[in-house]
């Protein structure tokens, strides 16, 4: 039985504190983590122009985003 300040995580069944789950968290830190490496792996940031902002592109976006910056174009 789980102590009225502890709840469980929904991955593994380790101890999630009572505070982190009100803030939404129903995951514990080790899985937290794992997930935010895989979610890491799947996007990157490039910059649209060479003295532009950053830009947030997803794997999916990626090959499209990176055509459209390269400042150099192909000459056939």
């Amino acid at each position: 039985m789980l102590d009225s300040n502890w709840r469980e995580c929904i991955d593994c069944g380790d101890d999630v504190h009572i505070e982190r789950w009100a803030l939404g968290y129903r995951v514990c830190m080790f899985c937290g983590e794992d997930r935010a490496t895989t979610e890491r792996q799947s996007w990157c940031i490039v910059q649209e122009y060479t003295k532009g902002n950053y830009q947030f592109v997803t794997s999916t976006q990626a090959p499209i985003t990176l055509k459209q910056t390269n400042p150099k174009e192909n000459r056939v």
